[in-house]
């Protein structure tokens, strides 16, 4: 069925926010781009004259095709090689959504991402529709076919959940570009004794290649053994420049609201760091993307983003 204009322009306008809730949902851009489409194929196809209330026909309609690919992922990730981690949004990016409330930016900050994870599929997306669009619980439980108690008891549920695993502080540009200086002295020091002072006893370094970019199929735990890990990470070499293409330039800069170290090479991006702070400054996680497939969209943002400003190292 053919759209009128006026029906294509209606679902370009929901299309951000879309994309925002797709986002949040399944941890992808490139996911989320394709579940975007995948509704807009279903709002092609209604009848969309008899949609009394397009925005919440569209989300529902979102919503229920991410929780079918949130079912599906969980069988594959059982199958990806090392570990799985979301593919890192830099700043200014319009997927990371609406960011007016502490709520809002936190919901889509790499720690939260993660911890995510660990949810079922409907309390993902009831946490998301709740903690990061305000949806009204009695719209959720239209969304998800619930009752409005049902969701808030979900909602509660799913909040402690995430409340428990996080360590993370709002971070401002300055502040994040003061860590991750930090963070970059002490790493290229050459000595693990620096990066221990900044990081917490239980601190944790994850890394994904995706089976493409070579990556330790376990978590370094513990300040020590990730403090040797990063000594070593950041050595430069031969080898290493070798395998990415040149040598790498290394950037300070904010992914999904957190401090990030992004490696660009021609301008390429090979990894980006998010480092996950805690209340009092120390650094309780270190998370690596250097799977280029999920780097793609990382690297269109810094070729728009034109920055012109001296990396602050080249490895």
């Amino acid at each position: 069925m053919a759209l009128l204009t006026s029906d294509v322009d209606r679902f370009e306008a929901a299309r951000p926010r879309l994309e925002a809730i797709a986002y949040r949902l399944l941890g992808s851009a490139s996911e989320a781009e394709d579940a975007v489409q995948e509704t807009y194929l279903r709002w092609q196809a209604a009848d969309v004259e008899r949609i009394e209330v397009p925005e919440a026909w569209l989300t529902k309609a979102l919503t229920n095709f991410c929780l079918n690919q949130l079912t599906s992922a969980r069988a594959r990730r059982e199958t990806y090689v090392g570990q799985w981690l979301p593919e890192p949004l830099l700043a200014g990016d319009p997927m990371l959504g609406p960011a007016d409330t502490a709520e809002q930016r936190e919901s889509v900050s790499y720690a939260v991402l993660v911890l995510l994870e660990r949810l079922s599929p409907n309390e993902r997306a009831v946490y998301v529709l709740r903690e990061a669009f305000d949806y009204p619980h009695r719209e959720i439980a239209e969304i998800l076919d619930i009752t409005e108690s049902a969701s808030q008891q979900i909602f509660h549920r799913a909040k402690k959940h995430v409340a428990d695993g996080k360590a993370r502080s709002e971070i401002d540009e300055a502040a994040a570009r003061r860590i991750i200086e930090e963070f970059l002295a002490a790493a290229t020091s050459g000595r693990t004794e620096p990066l221990v002072r900044l990081l917490t006893q239980d601190a944790v370094s994850i890394g994904d290649g995706g089976g493409k970019v070579p990556a330790r199929a376990k978590a370094f735990e513990g300040a020590k053994a990730v403090a040797t890990f990063l000594r070593g990470l950041f050595k430069p070499s031969d080898a290493k420049r070798a395998y990415v293409g040149g040598a790498p330039d290394l950037y300070a800069t904010t992914a999904n609201g957190e401090p990030a170290l992004v490696a660009v090479v021609d301008g390429r991006v090979v990894g980006v760091t998010c480092l996950e702070v805690t209340e009092d400054g120390t650094i309780a996680a270190v998370r690596s993307q250097v799977n280029p497939d999920k780097l793609v969209r990382a690297t269109q943002r810094w070729a728009a983003e034109g920055r012109a400003d001296a990396p602050l190292l080249t490895l």
